[in-house]
C-alpha cells in the first residue's frame, strides 16, 4: 500500500503511469491529496476554495475509463491546482483575490483549463493570489497570506503563490500559474519549486472583450511543479495555438519531455548576477553564484556578461507599473457594467495599493502608454545584444528572501535591499524585464538560504527557444537534485 507522504511528493510523471497501469485508482490519489489539503491547508492558506465532492466525482468516472481501456489522456486522473486569477473553470467561483468578487462565477473556462481538463487532469481546487495579481506577493483582504511551506509565517511571493505553496507543500503534483511581471517564477523562488513561463502566445489564451489585452506587458499561464519532467507534460497539454488568441504562435512540434533529455554540452550560458541594475540581497548572491556552476558540470560554458539596461531599475519597475495599470483599469471598468465599481463604492475593500494602480492606469495617456513601449524596446536591444552571443541568460529569479506575513491582508516585499531603494511590490523581482520582451523563462530552485529559506535561479532563452530552456533546467535539476528539500520542509516550520 502506498502511503499518503509518499503520494503527496510522488512525480506527476508516475502518477499518471500508475493510474495507467492500474497500479494506483484515481480514487485513491485524489482522496490522499484532499486528505492532505484537509490537514495542511489551514496553515499555508495555500487553497481558497476546495472542490472535494466535484473532484471524487470524476476521479470515479477516471477510474472507470481506465477499468473499461479507454484511450487515456497524457494527465488521466491527476489532481492539479489552479489559480484564482483569470484562469477561470467555468460555474466555479472565482474571486480575483479582491473582496468585491467573493460571489462572483464565471460562465466560461480559460483555453488552458479546458485543455488541462481535456486531458484527464482533476482540478483539487482554486488558489490563492493577490489582487487581480498585481504585486510579487500573495495577500489580500478576502483570504489573507500564504506561507512558503519552508517557513510558516512567511511569504509564498505571488501572485501565483498558492499554486506554488501547493506544490510545494504536496498539496497538488503540479499547479497552473500565470504570469505577467514574474507571478510564475516569483512564488516557485520563494517556494522552492520549477515554474516555466513559456514564449508569449505559446500557451493560447482567449481574452474577451478585448483580444489583445494580454501584450502589454506580456501575460503567460504556464506550470508549477517539482520537477523539469512534471512541468514538461504539464506545458505540453497547455501549448498550443487557438485562433480567438490573435497572438498564439503556430504549432510548431516541440517535444518537451524529450527536451529534458537533451544534453546541454557546447550551450552558451551568459551568467548575471545582477542584470547590471538591481541590488541583490548578499545570501541570494551567494547561493546563485554557487548554483550557476551547474552549468559547467553538465557540459555548458559560462561566462559572465554585464547586461546593458539603459535605465534604473526604478525607472524598468515604473514602466511596468503604468503598462499593468492600465490592463488593471482596464479590467475594473468592464465590471461596472456588473455592478462591482472598485473605485466607487468598493473602494474600502480593497487596498490602497491597488486602488493607486487602477487610479494610475485611468491617468495615462494614449502617448505616454506608447512612449513607455520604447523602454520595452531598450530592454529588447539589450537581452539580445546578450544572446547574440549567449544561448542562455542567467540570473537570480528575486533580489530578496520571503518576507514575513502582515497581520492585515496587505503584505509587502522588502522597500530597500542593501541600502538601495526599490519598489515594495515588485522592484525586487528580475523577473518582469523577461515580460517586456515576452522570452521563455524558468525559475530553478538554486538552493537554500542559511535559514532554510528557498532561493531560485532565473533561466532566460532566446525568443522561441522553450526546448533549450527546459533543457537545460533539466541538466541543473540533475547536476544539482532539489526534490529532498520537500520532506525536509515538512509541510513547514
Amino acid at each position: 500500500m502506498v502511503l499518503h507522504d509518499e503520494l503527496a511528493y510522488m512525480p506527476a510523471t508516475e502518477l499518471v503511469g500508475r493510474i495507467a497501469r492500474r497500479d494506483l485508482s484515481s480514487v485513491e490519489v485524489v482522496d490522499a491529496f484532499l486528505e492532505r489539503i484537509e490537514a495542511r491547508n489551514k496553515a499555508l492558506n495555500a487553497y481558497v476554495l476546495v472542490l472535494h465532492d466535484e473532484a471524487r466525482r470524476l476521479a470515479q468516472e477516471a477510474e472507470k475509463a481506465v477499468i473499461s481501456q479507454a484511450e487515456l489522456g497524457p494527465l488521466h486522473g491527476l489532481p492539479i491546482a489552479i489559480k484564482d486569477l483569470f484562469d477561470f473553470k467555468a460555474g466555479v467561483p472565482n474571486t480575483f483575490g479582491c473582496k468585491p468578487f467573493r460571489d462572483w462565477t464565471p460562465t466560461v473556462s480559460a483555453t488552458y483549463v479546458t485543455r488541462l481538463e481535456r486531458a484527464g487532469a482533476i482540478v483539487l481546487g482554486k488558489t490563492n493570489t493577490p489582487e487581480f495579481g498585481h504585486r510579487g506577493i500573495t495577500d489580500n483582504y478576502l483570504f489573507g497570506p500564504t506561507s512558503t511551506p519552508f517557513h510558516i509565517g512567511m511569504n509564498a511571493g505571488g501572485s501565483s503563490g498558492g499554486s506554488a505553496a501547493a506544490v510545494a507543500a504536496g498539496l497538488a503534483p503540479i499547479a497552473q500559474g500565470s504570469d505577467g511581471g514574474g507571478s510564475i517564477r516569483i512564488p516557485a523562488a520563494w517556494c522552492g519549486v520549477y515554474g516555466f513561463k513559456a514564449s508569449f502566445g505559446r500557451v493560447a489564451a482567449v481574452a474577451r472583450p478585448d483580444a489583445f489585452m494580454l501584450a502589454v506587458p506580456f501575460a503567460h499561464a504556464g506550470p508549477l511543479a517539482r520537477s523539469v519532467a512534471d512541468a514538461a507534460v504539464m506545458l505540453g497539454v497547455m501549448s498550443g495555438p487557438d485562433d480567438r488568441d490573435p497572438y498564439s504562435l503556430p504549432a510548431d512540434g516541440a517535444d518537451y519531455m524529450a527536451a529534458t533529455r537533451r544534453s546541454v554540452a557546447g550551450l552558451r550560458v551568459a551568467w548575471s548576477p545582477d542584470l547590471g541594475v538591481f541590488p541583490i540581497d548578499p545570501e541570494v548572491a551567494r547561493v546563485t553564484r554557487e548554483a550557476v556552476a551547474a552549468f559547467e558540470v553538465a557540459g555548458a560554458r559560462v561566462d559572465e556578461v554585464r547586461v546593458g539596461f539603459k535605465r534604473s531599475q526604478e525607472e524598468l519597475c515604473d514602466c511596468w507599473m503604468r503598462q499593468s495599470a492600465v490592463r488593471s483599469a482596464q479590467t475594473a471598468d468592464a465590471f461596472k457594467e456588473q455592478g462591482i465599481d472598485l473605485l466607487g463604492a468598493h473602494r474600502d475593500e480593497i487596498s490602497p495599493e491597488f486602488a493607486a494602480s487602477l487610479e494610475l492606469g485611468h491617468t495615462q495617456s494614449a502617448l505616454e502608454y506608447r512612449g513607455d513601449d520604447v523602454i520595452r524596446t531598450e530592454v529588447l536591444d539589450a537581452l539580445q545584444d546578450v544572446f547574440d552571443d549567449y544561448d542562455l541568460l542567467v540570473c537570480p529569479t528575486l533580489a530578496a528572501l520571503p518576507v514575513e506575513n502582515a497581520t492585515d491582508g496587505n503584505t509587502l516585499g522588502p522597500s530597500e535591499i542593501t541600502g538601495r531603494r526599490v519598489d515594495p511590490l515588485l522592484g525586487w523581482c528580475l523577473t518582469y524585464p523577461i515580460n517586456f520582451t515576452g522570452h521563455p523563462a524558468a525559475s530553478i530552485p538554486a538552493g537554500l538560504s542559511t535559514d532554510g529559506l528557498p532561493i531560485g535561479l532565473q533561466v532566460v532563452g532566446r525568443r522561441f527557444a522553450d526546448e533549450t530552456v527546459i533543457a537545460a533546467s533539466a541538466a541543473f535539476e540533475q547536476a544539482r537534485p532539489w526534490a529532498d528539500t520537500y520532506h525536509r520542509a515538512g509541510g513547514g516550520r
